[in-house]
């Protein structure tokens, strides 16, 4: 493909723009709604059961556990398994033993009791603030990590854009998540590690051309910051649509067609991904620029008093 006439750089304040506005949204829903958090995150009982014959229904599935559960918010039901063996259904209440029990019997007088088996799992308040903290100081210690590596390897200006990029990307897919209401849990925290991978390395490899373009592109003038900046861009571009496109392609597919317990991670994988490949063209080089370019005004003003 030829980019030759894109000027990748002469609209970076819509780029930002538009990433301030999507990030300023989420962070407002934060800030006044929360998260949809999930099991992981809040005080909860996670209740599998295995059905040997299959082919349930969620509406057989929710009506068994109200017969065994008259009280309390509906649950979140997911079928699953190969052969729609698999209930899971979501409380947000700790379940006591008795409850559980008597929707267990529910599921036994339908299907009779050798079919039925289960895995229970509950959730505290306190676990579930120390997940919440955990979670926050996994991607802290990644960006920091990230931040260190780039700044010994190349410059502090390539290090602090892509620290930048980095919040970025995991702050875009929070602020979709949070916008959108799409269920928040465990699984999230791992897509958003793994965006935050793919980004980095896709900004690595954009930042190592600009590096080779600097031993041999002079910049005297913002004109010339900006050529280099276009022309490195240009000549990655097409190795990061082809990457893009090989990840994200699957990840659309798993989204569409995979299990509903693994739907959430698949949307946050493509939102993720879209978003990475997007930070590292127009978030990650066009900080550097804005940084370089401010470094090379000021030697002049210095350089001129």
């Amino acid at each position: 493909m030829n980019f030759d006439r894109i000027d990748f750089v002469k609209y970076r304040k819509w780029y930002f723009l538009v990433s301030a506005v999507i990030i300023a949204a989420g962070l407002l829903v934060m800030a006044f709604a929360g998260f949809n958090a999930g099991v992981d995150f809040k005080s909860g009982t996670s209740l599998d059961i295995n059905v040997e014959s299959g082919n349930l229904t969620s509406q057989q599935a929710l009506e068994l556990i109200q017969a065994g559960r008259p009280e309390g918010s509906p649950p979140t039901i997911t079928i699953g398994g190969d052969n729609a063996n698999r209930v899971s259904a979501r409380f947000d209440e700790v379940l006591d033993e008795d409850t559980r029990n008597r929707i267990l019997e529910q599921f036994a007088h339908a299907f009779g009791e050798e079919e039925i088996s289960y895995e229970e799992s509950t959730v505290d308040t306190q676990i579930a603030r120390e997940f919440a903290q955990r979670a926050a100081v996994v991607l802290l210690i990644a960006s920091i990590g990230i931040v260190v590596y780039i700044m010994i390897r190349f410059e502090w200006r390539f290090a602090l854009a892509a620290a930048i990029t980095v919040f970025h990307d995991a702050l875009f897919v929070l602020s979709i998540f949070a916008i959108f209401r799409f269920e928040f849990n465990l699984t999230i925290i791992a897509a958003i590690l793994t965006v935050v991978g793919y980004s980095v390395n896709d900004t690595i490899v954009l930042f190592d051309r600009m590096r080779e373009n600097l031993q041999k592109i002079k910049l005297k003038t913002d004109e010339d910051l900006a050529h280099l900046v276009n022309l490195s861009i240009r000549q990655t571009l097409t190795r990061a649509i082809n990457t893009g496109l090989t990840i994200v392609i699957p990840a659309v597919l798993l989204m569409l067609i995979g299990s509903e317990g693994i739907r959430n991670f698949s949307i946050a994988m493509v939102i993720g991904l879209i978003a990475a490949a997007y930070s590292s063209i127009f978030m990650a080089a066009q900080l550097w620029l804005v940084f370089k370019k401010n470094s090379m005004n000021a030697s002049k003003q210095s350089a001129a008093n």
